[in-house]
């Protein structure tokens, strides 16, 4: 299972990466395309056009972790959109790595918790 303890957020590259870019590649693409800090704590996540291959692109400290994940078989379901990268939660992330649709009709909404003074 995949556990990054500093991170904040975790952005999805939508539509499709050419995964033979590598870490500058992608660090290049975080900050060019999507105005977004690559050196901050966040997770960005890239798929190829067959969708049978991600790359993970993750700064610790003093260098970046690349992350590589190709299926044997099937595809992840990954979602389209208008907007060139969106925000999940990392419980999200963990159904797309796990095969599953971002939109779980089967997962138990999160309760918001009031505090009662």
């Amino acid at each position: 299972m995949l556990t990054l303890s500093g991170t904040q957020q975790v952005y999805l590259a939508t539509g499709f990466t050419d995964l033979r870019k590598s870490i500058d590649g992608l660090a290049a693409l975080v900050q060019e395309g999507f105005g977004l800090d690559p050196f901050s704590p966040s997770l960005f996540v890239f798929c190829n056009r067959g969708r049978n291959k991600l790359k993970l692109l993750y700064w610790d400290i003093n260098g970046f972790w690349l992350v590589y994940r190709r299926l044997e078989r099937g595809t992840f379901q990954w979602p389209t959109s208008s907007e060139q990268v969106v925000t999940i939660t990392s419980r999200e992330l963990h159904w797309l790595l796990d095969g599953l649709s971002l939109h779980q009709r089967q997962a138990h909404t999160p309760v918001p918790v009031t505090v009662v003074v």
